[in-house]
């Protein structure tokens, strides 16, 4: 007998339906279903099938009666016992519960890591459903908040199965399953999610990305905007293809067969533990098992599988800074540098939110320490970690496996596996001394094998010979690369030698073209021979590293001088051609290039010198690190420009706090850049020192146009700070300097800021026409980025003047310009800018519509200053509609950003911001401490507001009054 209740009520014998009876007896038969095998009495029958009717008692044992003679021909009974009728039936012959014991099995096989079965389970279970549970049945009538419908359960069954699907590269059924499912329930979050990651592992972005628009409306319709799943996913199907940037397989990888069981398990066990930590001694193949491990999960981790070095034991070169490892991570996964906060906590919080609703894998291979790691590893439940280290983990971060040498059994497997076969027949004895001398470790097998396929002649004796001439047997298994460091001749030796010391992790072939003083094609050829005897490792066409363990050894020599000069004198040329050609305008102020380089590159088009910054990025900071002083002030001016555009201070002052010039033009060009880093982090009185000690240096060297770049560094800081007069006298020195050397550039920025602080202190007409002649003097110039400032900062003076329908095209203009820059900093000030306009033209949801345009553009911009304009805008507007907790809430935030960065205009808004909310909203006694501020900042700033704080104040009647 089979009972079926997910759907329509039914009674099934072998292939015949058995007939029910009327819909009192459905009833009765639903309440000893729910409780099969227990009794139930007849005043709880009678209760639930004529409820208002209790003398109908008896006519449950004739209902009772005619479901047994219906039941006759089976084994199901119904007993009838001192505390009422009990249903005798096999449980598993109820659908729902076959269905609930089934998903438990498939739970168990999936932590089984036996997808499949699981994937078979969950298939029978969804196949069991054929309508709503019980929908021809009042579940109200039949026992109302005590029956759990299962429906929410059928609901999760089905994006599980859909889920497992995809983990096994069953991508078309559950695609089709999906499909089903979202037609069915257009404003299913999950359902959308499983659909859309179905079509794209089919490689139907478009089709994802219809899923995408069709959940946003349906969910639109609700007031619901789409999650961040869906957007992330959504991204992806605009982007391509799952990022993944995991090298090819470890050559005859062999053994280890149960650490790859413990990461797997780890892989697959729910839990905070999001991550496996590997550590070893060097040379023990923790790099091959990570990378090993990562491609057998490649199916479980299909949304990107992405490799981050840290640099943590590499020779020469720093270990990688947290920042710098956010950074990277957030470009594997399609982030914009210039859309990179420039906090470590806002890249970390940008980093999670990517990863969110995603399955994907990060390896972080060579970590220094367990802090390194500790904001790189993901948080989200679907995302896994490997993590490679010489040091142990935490436990409570992660799983642990910790290597030991191969088995004996193991290192000969993977020896004989990279030589030749017919070379080793019947020399058992002899691979297994041969691994032995070397400690039965991976890295110096595979430079052995090496060694021996690239000399076909050799006999093993021959080898092991060699080995043993490097001197008594040491665990590190360094004999094999002693043994075939010593069969290059002189000149590749020395080019291995070279290669311990690079500065940074890497390098490509025309860097080590000039580090070896080659041409490219001996250089290629040289390289080439090394890759061939795995003492080199390619990790990118034509870009070269060294392990760890084969660094440390090449670098037991000291470097030539004069090969470190060639790569850095390249590395500093072919910079300084990129930056002239990447970012022109800075060309005035730029460091001169007084080195020559041969192999320097040079660049015709924008877009190919950023790529190659970008590319080289890591390997010029750690030249910077490792330099001497002359290139290293040179290098870190000239990268400035690319940290400016991307909004990463913090990162680049990190960077350069350590270095040295040795005279005051070296000085002079640090301190001007770090005066304008710590200026946009809000640091303004730390930003005004360094822009007075550098503006000594210009002077007492004659530079005219560093004078003027300082000049305007100077005014920048006094103004945030409260000093506008002497900011003005800064502005207008600045302006006369720009003028004497004959930068038109720096000319319109300098009238630009004399406009705003006029603007500032209500002189209208001259701010307006010394922002029109900037704008002008900017077209000319073509400097687009300067433009838009400026044209913002017109656009701002025109809404004070009433201007506003002349002043929303100013700040248009200024937007389209910085999408087209990819500018969030920029756009944001122009966004907020229109919400003012639209503000003050009474039309306050268009200008809370641009306010959170603006707020979204800003998330990721680390800008102090716009911080502040944001809150005060928001504040205006919420103010004008009403809303005066929402503004107090923002005036107060506003105050908190203004003490902290110490910015006196900003604060002067705050407070009186916080003192007319506070008496609109009765709080009169609470506002008189911020009315005094208010009128003590604006008399400070000598603006006119202070005389409007006063006169306003005398009228009023409360305590506001009272001074």
């Amino acid at each position: 007998m089979e009972f079926r209740m997910l759907g329509p009520l039914e009674a099934w014998h072998g292939h015949t339906s058995v007939p029910l009876g009327d819909q009192q007896q459905r009833f009765i038969l639903v309440v000893l279903l729910l409780h099969a095998n227990k009794p139930v009495s007849p005043e709880r029958l009678t209760e639930t099938v004529w409820p208002d009717n209790p003398e109908r008692r008896t006519l449950v044992r004739g209902y009772i009666n005619k479901l047994r003679k219906a039941f006759e021909p089976t084994d199901t009974l119904i007993d009838t016992t001192p505390t009422g009728y009990v249903l005798r039936v096999n449980e598993n012959q109820i659908d729902a519960v076959r269905f609930d014991r089934l998903r438990a099995e498939a739970v168990r096989a999936s932590q089984d890591n036996d997808h499949r079965r699981a994937v078979e389970l969950l298939r029978a279970a969804v196949a069991l459903w054929r309508g709503r549970f019980l929908e021809d049945i009042d579940i109200d009538r039949v026992g109302g908040a005590e029956v759990i419908v299962p429906d929410e359960s059928y609901h999760d069954a089905l994006g599980d199965l859909a889920e497992l699907e995809l983990i096994v590269g069953d991508h078309r059924s559950a695609r089709d399953r999906m499909r089903r499912a979202v037609h069915a329930a257009p404003d299913h979050q999950k359902y959308s999610e499983l659909l859309m990651r179905a079509l794209i592992a089919c490689g139907d972005r478009v089709g994802a990305i219809r899923v995408f628009d069709a959940a946003a409306g349906a969910l639109a319709d609700l007031g619901v905007e789409p999650g961040t799943v869906l957007r992330n996913l959504a991204e992806r199907a605009r982007r391509g293809e799952p990022v993944s940037s995991l090298p090819s397989r470890p050559r005859a990888f062999t053994g280890r067969a149960a650490e790859l069981g413990e990461i797997e398990a780890a892989a697959a066990a729910p839990g905070e533990r999001r991550a496996v930590w590997i550590s070893g001694a060097p040379g023990i193949g923790k790099s091959g098992l990570a990378v090993e491990a990562a491609h057998r999960l490649r199916s479980r981790f299909p949304d990107g599988q992405i490799l981050l070095r840290l640099n943590g034991f590499t020779p020469n070169v720093a270990a990688m800074p947290v920042s710098d490892a956010l950074t990277q991570l957030l470009v594997e996964l399609g982030v914009p540098v210039e859309q990179i906060p420039d906090t470590v906590g806002r890249k970390a919080t940008l980093f999670q939110s990517r990863l969110y609703g995603t399955k994907t894998l990060v390896v972080l291979d060579n970590a220094a320490s367990p802090d390194q790691v500790e904001r790189l590893l993901p948080e989200a439940e679907g995302c896994f970690a490997i993590v490679t280290s010489r040091h142990m983990g935490k436990p409570d971060i992660s799983a642990h496996v910790r290597l030991s040498p191969l088995p004996r059994d193991d290192a000969m497997a993977m020896f004989q596996a990279l030589t030749d076969p017919f070379r080793i027949r019947g020399r058992s004895a002899d691979v297994a001394g041969l691994v032995k001398r070397c400690g039965y470790l991976p890295m110096p097998i595979n430079v052995a094998a090496a060694l021996f396929r690239r000399h076909d002649r050799w006999s093993l004796d021959h080898l092991l010979g060699l080995m043993n001439e490097s001197g008594p047997w040491q665990e590190d298994g360094t004999a094999a690369v002693h043994a075939s460091y010593h069969q290059l001749n002189d000149q590749l030796q020395q080019v291995f030698r070279l290669f311990g010391h690079l500065p940074g992790p890497d390098v490509d072939l025309i860097g080590a073209a000039a580090l070896i003083g080659r041409d490219i094609a001996d250089t290629r050829k040289l390289l080439n021979d090394l890759h061939e005897v795995c003492l080199l490792e390619e990790v990118a066409p034509e870009r070269y590293q060294m392990l760890d363990s084969v660094k440390e050894f090449a670098a037991l020599d000291p470097p030539p001088a004069d090969a470190l000069a060639r790569l850095l004198d390249f590395y500093l040329v072919t910079l300084a051609n990129a930056v002239s050609t990447a970012y022109p305008f800075d060309r005035t102020i730029g460091p001169p290039v007084n080195r020559e380089s041969s192999p320097g590159l040079r660049f015709t088009h924008e877009d190919e010198a950023l790529a190659w910054i970008t590319a080289e990025r890591d390997n010029l900071m750690a030249a910077i690190r490792h330099s001497d002083q002359g290139h290293a002030w040179r290098l870190a001016a000239l990268i400035w420009r690319h940290f400016n555009t991307a909004n990463r201070f913090a990162d680049w002052i990190d960077a350069v706090e350590s270095v040295r010039a040795d005279d005051d033009y070296g000085q002079a060009h640090v301190l001007l850049r770090l005066s304008t880093a710590n200026d946009r982090l809000g640091h303004h009185a730390k930003a005004l020192d360094f822009a007075e000690q550098a503006l000594r240096r210009w002077s007492r060297l004659g530079d005219v146009a560093g004078e003027a770049a300082t000049l305007c560094a100077l005014a920048i800081s006094a103004m945030q700070l409260g000093a506008h007069d002497e900011a003005m006298r800064h502005f207008e020195a600045a302006l006369a300097k720009y003028e004497q050397c004959g930068d038109l550039r720096g000319r319109a920025h300098a009238l630009s800021m004399l406009g705003y602080i006029n603007e500032q202190h209500r002189r209208y007409e001259i701010a307006l026409r010394q922002h029109s002649d900037a704008v002008e003097m900017l077209r000319e110039t073509g400097h687009l980025q300067g433009l838009a400032h400026a044209l913002n900062n017109r656009g701002a003076n025109r809404q004070h003047l009433g201007m506003l329908e002349e002043a929303i095209p100013d700040h248009l203009e200024a937007h389209e310009i910085a999408v087209e820059l990819g500018d969030d900093c920029v756009a944001a000030y122009a966004l907020t800018n229109i919400a003012d306009a639209h503000r003050l033209a009474g039309r306050l949801g268009e200008a809370l519509h641009h306010h959170e345009l603006a707020a979204r553009c800003a998330e990721k911009v680390d800008d102090a200053d716009l911080r502040a304009r944001l809150l005060r805008d928001r504040a205006l507007t919420a103010r004008d509609g009403g809303d005066l907790a929402t503004a107090l809430r923002l005036y107060l935030t506003l105050l908190d950003v203004a003490i902290g960065t110490g910015n006196r205009t900003h604060q002067s808004h705050g407070e009186i911001g916080v003192a007319r909310t506070m008496h609109a909203l009765g709080r009169h006694s609470e506002a008189v401490a911020h009315w005094d501020a208010a009128e003590a900042v604006f008399a400070e700033l000598d603006q006119p507001e202070a005389d409007e704080v006063r006169g306003e104040r005398a009228a009023l009647t409360c305590a506001c009054g009272q001074r």
